[in-house]
């Protein structure tokens, strides 16, 4: 191997490399986790053994606030389904948590009917944080740590069992995986609701899932919201449901309302959120199946991805562009595909990885190519933004660099030109900084009005602007916009105004001229020095409309009034005033309002 082929191995490593320790530092994760489960999480039919009774909003309307309910609704609930001793459910799971005692009569129903057929399990629920832990006789702040547990109070507790209703988000707020234990400070394992419904209703036993260090499983949805037969408890406790229908299923109680907070954005929808018993029901569907998912350590997909990566781009850099986009393709969709299959067959890994990795070396690799011509735009397009807005740059670049030669054409347009009436007195008496303040507000106040009414900006002249509308692009109503855009400028100018007058007792205001017809636009100057602006008959009338307006005054010329005919006010001053250059006859009128 000679030294530019040993350059050439060390790049492609290098790159490679770079790609991967982006992966492995948690770039892309979210993107990668959403992507995963568009492909990973599909609907399955359920098998009909689940049913919820949600307290949901005609449950709330019928009954109240829930704050209001005491225990005797949800006694009454379990007293309904476990009416008959031969047809009642075979599990009911309570996904509300009942810590502490309350009204006694209350208590003591809700504990009768739940310990009447043994067939009830309770919530129960912790809460994570940082806590000083024992291990090997050693303390250590460990993460992760129970530092407070919630459970059933005494009577119910002592007829019913329990289960952990603990759901913990990823990192990007999205609900993938199920607690199946949660371990409490002096050792003793709680099992998830699901868990501890699944064992009881699975009477010959259940495989458990494999679960990390701190006891999650990852969970494949078999639906999303809705999914799940669900019947308001309202209905239920009004005799409308039979409770045949609950025969030999297993019945989870709890909200199903927006507005009491349990529900979560999970991994099968991530715009619709899913209540917490459906998600209970998820978990308990799969533990019933039996059909886990294991997610590949992440060090052995890095791996694997760095020897991916790293035959693809010197895959790349070695063949032309038509071969590199078959291994593109090659390699991303062989990869997608990879990872439906193993996932089928109980694996997971992540989605993105490669195919985002490879098609940034990829892109990396096809950029050299454009390099120099994307730099030739770029030099085009800094140099000429120095003398013109932008969207001009971008229309004339549309045109190729022909465009930048000198030359125009005759388009009908709207000029406007404005300026500050009494600057120049007022600024003999103030200091500089204050002078450079104060214009800096009036032009600001002015590019705005311009530019949101879709004008061009053509230039600065001291204390005065011109702009221009109907180039360089056609524009529908362009007329209308520059009246809108003066009429915006003087009223911007009162508040302006106002301030300059509490601050150094003061005021300025607007001389603003509008004109229309024909013009030259376009490449005006030298081949060294040029500017894209109007030039003609109709930018030197509009300049002297401005010259002559007073201020606060917008005047237009009988051109314009002619345009906007029915849709302005318009007060004539006839050829009281004379332009420069122009006929006595030329009529001049103030626009007073915008109809």
């Amino acid at each position: 191997m000679d030294k530019k082929q040993l350059r050439s191995a060390l790049f492609t490593i290098a790159a490679a490399g770079f790609m991967t320790l982006f992966l492995g530092l948690g770039f892309f994760k979210h993107a990668d986790l959403a992507l995963s489960d568009f492909l990973y999480q599909e609907r399955v039919s359920t098998d009909g053994k689940i049913v919820l009774v949600g307290i949901d909003q005609k449950a709330l309307e019928v009954y109240g606030p829930y704050q209001s309910w005491d225990r005797t609704i949800i006694a009454e609930t379990l007293e309904v389904l476990n009416a008959s001793k031969d047809c009642h459910p075979t599990i009911i799971g309570i996904d509300v948590l009942y810590t502490g005692e309350s009204e006694p009569d209350a208590d003591r129903r809700l504990a009768e009917a739940a310990g009447q057929y043994q067939n009830v399990i309770t919530a129960c629920a912790a809460e994570f944080g940082t806590a000083l832990t024992e291990t090997n006789g050693d303390y250590i702040l460990a993460s992760h740590s129970v530092t407070a547990f919630g459970e059933p109070y005494e009577a119910l507790k002592s007829v019913s069992g329990q289960g952990h209703i603990n759901a913990m988000l990823d990192s990007d707020g999205i609900l993938r995986h199920h607690m199946l234990y949660l371990t409490l400070p002096d050792g003793n394992q709680v099992p998830s609701m699901a868990l501890a419904a699944a064992k009881l209703y699975k009477k010959d036993g259940i495989v458990e899932p494999p679960i990390d260090a701190h006891g999650f499983w990852y969970l494949p949805f078999c639906g999303k919201p809705g999914d799940f037969p669900m019947v308001s408890i309202a209905d239920l406790l009004s005799g409308k449901i039979s409770p045949d229908y609950f025969d030999g299923k297993i019945v989870l109680v709890g909200p199903y309302a927006s507005g009491l907070q349990d529900s979560y954005f999970t991994s099968a929808d991530h715009a619709l959120p899913m209540y917490g018993i459906e998600y209970q029901a998820n978990a308990i569907q799969a533990l019933l199946r039996g059909t886990y998912k294991k997610e590949v350590p992440d060090l052995f997909q890095l791996v694997l991805i760095f020897i991916l990566l790293t035959l693809g781009f010197s895959a790349f850099r070695r063949f032309r562009v038509r071969i590199s986009v078959f291994l593109w393709i090659a390699f991303t969709g062989g990869w997608l595909l990879l990872c439906l299959g193993l996932y089928r067959a109980g694996w997971i890994l992540h989605a993105l990885w490669l195919p985002v990795c490879i098609t940034i070396l990829y892109a990396a690799c096809l950029a050299i190519n454009y390099i120099q011509a994307a730099l030739e735009r770029q030099r085009v397009t800094n140099t000429f933004q120095r003398y013109v807005a932008s969207e001009i740059v971008t229309e004339i670049l549309k045109e190729g660099t022909e465009s930048l030669s000198l030359g125009g054409k005759l388009t009908p347009i709207a000029v406007l030109f404005v300026d500050i009436r009494g600057f120049t007195p007022m600024s003999e008496l103030l200091a500089p900084e204050q002078i450079v303040e104060i214009l800096n507000s009036y032009l600001t106040l002015i590019s705005d009005c311009i530019l949101k009414n879709g004008g061009t900006l053509d230039k600065f002249v001291g204390d005065a602007a011109m702009a221009f509308w109907g180039a360089p692009f056609p524009q529908e109503d362009y007329v209308m916009q520059a009246a809108k855009a003066a009429r915006d400028m003087v009223e911007g100018s009162k508040e302006l105004s106002d301030e300059l007058c509490r601050k150094y007792g003061r005021t300025v205001s607007f001389g603003i001229g509008i004109h229309t017809g024909e013009a030259v636009v376009g490449n005006i100057g030298s081949p060294r020095r040029m500017d894209y602006t109007a030039i003609g008959d109709t930018v030197n009338t509009a300049a002297r409309l401005e010259a002559n307006a007073p201020g606060g005054k917008i005047y237009i010329s009988r051109a314009v009034a002619d345009a906007l005919e029915g849709r302005i006010l318009a007060t004539s001053l006839g050829n009281a005033i004379h332009l420069k250059g122009k006929k006595e006859d030329f009529e001049i009128l103030t626009l007073d309002a915008i109809g």
